[in-house]
């Protein structure tokens, strides 16, 4: 394997990037999953349970890779903060916490957006599956604790446009 000097990287990085060759600075791409999380787009999502209507401001992961990736590496989520999780069409899911550092209470919602089952307080960083128990169209990751704080329950409704009533 050849070495080359740094000056001599940096100059060809330079020659790349003044060519056009380099179309976006490495430095505009986020770094980290906390940078991550800062530039995603949060969107509204409310839980309907007996204490009332909450609402939550949710990344919503709609494509494969951003299923795939989730709250990973991510080392803090507010309190009023999640992720969605929208699937093509109902089915049985499984999710699991791998290189996820912090707790998440897991939400099992059916396409008419009932609630159909709720993982509290998930282990970070755990690869023990966890199922849906049933077909879902989707789930709601949330810091964990905030399902308890809502009363939240089998049957609550979840509030968005992807669910049809």
């Amino acid at each position: 394997m050849m070495k080359i000097s740094a000056r001599l990287a940096m100059g060809m990085a330079a020659a790349l990037v003044a060519g056009g060759l380099i179309l976006s600075p490495i430095s505009s791409l986020p770094a980290t999953a906390e940078e991550q999380a800062e530039q995603a787009q949060l969107e509204r999502l409310e839980i309907v349970t007996a204490t009332g209507a909450h609402i939550f401001e949710v990344e919503v992961a709609r494509s494969e890779r951003d299923r795939a990736r989730g709250l990973m590496f991510r080392r803090s989520l507010p309190q009023n903060h999640g992720m969605l999780f929208v699937f093509e069409s109902e089915r049985p899911i499984a999710m699991w916490m791998k290189n996820t550092y912090i707790p998440l209470d897991m939400v099992f919602v059916s396409r008419s957006g009932r609630v159909t089952s709720i993982t509290r307080g998930a282990t970070p960083m755990s690869e023990t599956i966890i199922p849906s128990r049933g077909p879902v169209y989707a789930v709601i990751e949330l810091a964990a604790g905030a399902a308890d704080e809502i009363g939240l329950a089998v049957g609550d409704q979840v509030r968005r446009p992807e669910f049809v009533k």
